[in-house]
């Protein structure tokens, strides 16, 4: 094999490992911690087993991942990318707009602030001109390190999607519950709507940018008031 396509190779596993580290479920950025109204649907009985699980997973991807973090993801990339705090702040806002419950806002925030802290501890360079943004929105700062190490877009979309989908559908298997077959049974049956979600976020215009995910509000929204909850959101 030439060498020119050995170091294509080395480049190509490095961008994974990269991509890996930034989606990994040990980043200490406090995913775990949180629901997203997950808890209280279950709670209800809106979610009972595997199958509803699946329909709610199905349709948050769609409506809120698809239609709002995917997309908001590629802008704040391409902002990073060409030095732009202004437009950063700008999509930052919007994705804010999008969460729409405290909950939701204040795990944004709250995650954004550790992966901010870790990211300076880490030494990633240009990192100060963004940091007011990446302390108030962990998309940002998940857009920042991708683009700092030179994650693909489209891999970095797909990362971010995974990560959120694997959290939920842990979240899952812990408060319904369900067995570590029937997770990994559905993480494998979602992977091509979440497939699907990615291809269409990355394609949106701006004008058609934000999500409608009314069950998810209400269920966010409840569940600040759960008497009993394991979860922060």
């Amino acid at each position: 094999m030439p060498m020119a396509a050995v170091m294509d190779i080395i480049m190509d596993s490095s961008s994974l490992v990269r991509l890996l580290h930034l989606v990994s479920p040990t980043l200490p950025t406090g995913a775990y911690s949180y629901s997203q109204g997950l808890e209280w649907a279950v709670e209800a009985g809106w979610i009972t087993d595997s199958a509803s699980l699946g329909n709610w997973l199905t349709q948050v991807g769609a409506q809120s991942i698809g239609q709002a973090d995917i997309p908001l993801l590629a802008r704040m990339y391409a902002a990073v990318h060409n030095g732009d705090q202004h437009q950063l702040g700008r999509w930052r806002d919007l994705l804010l707009a999008c969460r729409e419950t405290s909950e939701l806002r204040e795990e944004e925030r709250v995650r954004g602030r550790a992966l901010a802290t870790l990211l300076h501890q880490l030494d990633l360079p240009g990192m100060q001109p963004f940091r007011k943004v990446l302390t108030t929105c962990q998309l940002a700062g998940f857009a920042f390190a991708a683009a700092s190490r030179q994650i693909p877009l489209t891999d970095a979309a797909t990362g971010y999607a995974w990560a959120w989908l694997e959290n939920q559908v842990l979240t899952g298997m812990k408060i319904i519950p369900l067995g570590q077959s029937e997770g990994q049974r559905l993480l494998v049956d979602l992977s091509p709507a979440m497939l699907e979600s990615v291809n269409t976020g990355l394609h949106l215009e701006d004008e058609e940018i934000g999500g409608s995910t009314p069950a998810l509000a209400i269920a966010s929204s409840l569940h600040e008031t759960q008497y009993t909850r394991l979860y922060r959101s």
